[in-house]
């Protein structure tokens, strides 16, 4: 092993008893997404006392932040992301808490190195992953046009996983506005229930027209107060995935016509939005094989991921259309049949298998990390992969020659 890479090592045992109390901090305080104002605290105090000065507020969200230091001179930048937002009423049921533990330990300890490589090492802080998409905006909004390689890994309740992709998903919010009456005297008013009613039924009615991959399930978010009143405004929301952008985007036309459709034979407004809509993932396979040999030296053997198994989503899928990423999953729970998104998952995420794996996650991303700087030909390869296989459609606008430590800026039109 070289030298480095041991030292990286050594890095993050020494600051073993830090990063586990910034793990359990904010599994202790969840907070939801753009609220996460103390885990954000916690991460760029630690960073403060090791010497290193954040920029908070990143592209307008103020729970976003990067942190750099330069290397010996030009080359590669590689950027290690943070999670931090926690799910409404469940906390941390998906480990976010271990991905910004792991994240902020492997820079630390690769910064330590930094004086002797070429190129830079930022930490990004990316907030609500879970609701907002905050990659999404630091995307179009430019914090990543000079990143070359973008690291993180994912807690896991299954098998350690290498390469696994994503779909592309939206978060609809449909609103009908009709009039409000008194149930005694319903043709007063205009029901807005109805509509919403009618939408969820018309939905129904088209899944024999959707593809396989496609998923579309909803809520109604307000349907009313009172029994005794006419709904005069429902709220629904619903949550489309697609495997591919091309298909999420004619999903949710389907879901706009339908919504139309319900509004026309109520009578009532319709409001249509669509969030942030993150794209299909692109893992870069050879950083990953990187990943999951630099796990193996430290005793966590990883498997290749089933390229035909439906995964959920992402908004790391934005970054890996503009950059070669890394998005891969570390198991932190050690029984069998737990779920994701759980207040099952959420105790695993602080017990000793997610510390264990907070620390040898920071080991192996920081050691990835070495290997970048370290290893041209590995660059070389990454940069291959990802020219051959993210669609050429998607990568829109001027493209500088990937990981030279040029300045040159882009952006990208999502």
């Amino acid at each position: 092993m070289c030298c480095r890479k041991q030292r990286v090592q050594d890095g993050v045992d020494a600051l073993q008893d830090e990063l586990l109390a910034l793990s359990h901090f904010i599994h202790h305080h969840p907070e939801t997404g753009l609220k996460e104002f103390q885990a954000v605290n916690q991460i760029t105090s630690l960073l403060k006392r090791h010497h290193v000065d954040s920029q908070i507020g990143l592209c307008g969200l103020e729970t976003a932040f990067i942190a750099t230091v330069e290397g010996c001179g030009p080359g590669p930048h590689v950027a290690l992301l943070a999670e931090y937002d926690a799910l409404a009423g469940i906390g941390h049921g998906c480990g976010h808490n271990v991905i910004a533990t792991c994240a902020a330990g492997a820079f630390l300890s690769a910064s330590s190195v930094m004086a002797e490589l070429p190129g830079r090492v930022s930490l990004i802080g990316t907030p609500a992953e879970e609701t907002y998409g905050g990659k999404c905006t630091l995307v179009q909004q430019g914090a990543f046009d000079d990143v070359d390689f973008a690291l993180m890994i994912h807690p896991t309740a299954a098998h350690s996983l290498i390469n696994r992709s994503g779909r592309a998903v939206a978060t609809i919010t449909v609103k009908f506005i009709g009039a409000s009456a008194h149930s005694a005297h319903p043709q007063t008013g205009i029901n807005a229930l109805s509509a919403a009613i009618e939408l969820f039924n018309g939905i129904d009615r088209i899944r024999p027209t959707l593809l396989l991959s496609d998923n579309i399930n909803g809520v109604i978010l307000d349907g009313g107060h009172a029994a005794n009143v006419i709904p005069g405004e429902t709220i629904c929301s619903f949550c489309a995935r697609s495997c591919r952008m091309l298909e999420l985007e004619d999903l949710v036309a389907s879901v706009r016509r339908v919504a139309e459709a319900s509004a026309a034979m109520i009578g009532v407004q319709m409001e249509f939005c669509v969030e942030n809509m993150l794209y299909e993932r692109y893992p870069n396979l050879p950083m990953s094989e990187a990943f999951r040999a630099n796990m193996a030296l430290l005793g966590e053997e990883m498997e290749y991921a089933d390229p035909q198994k439906l995964y959920g989503s992402s908004d790391i899928g934005n970054v890996s259309i503009y950059v070669p990423i890394i998005h891969d999953y570390l198991r932190i729970s050690t029984r069998d049949g737990v779920n994701e998104h759980s207040q099952d998952f959420a105790r695993d995420a602080i017990s000793p298998r997610a510390d264990e794996i907070c620390i040898k996650g920071a080991k192996g991303l920081a050691m990835t990390a070495v290997d970048l700087f370290e290893n041209a030909g590995l660059r070389e390869r990454i940069l291959q992969y990802h020219k051959e296989h993210v669609p050429a459609s998607y990568r829109k606008g001027p493209q500088r020659q990937r990981g030279a430590g040029s300045g040159n800026s882009r952006r990208l039109d999502i």
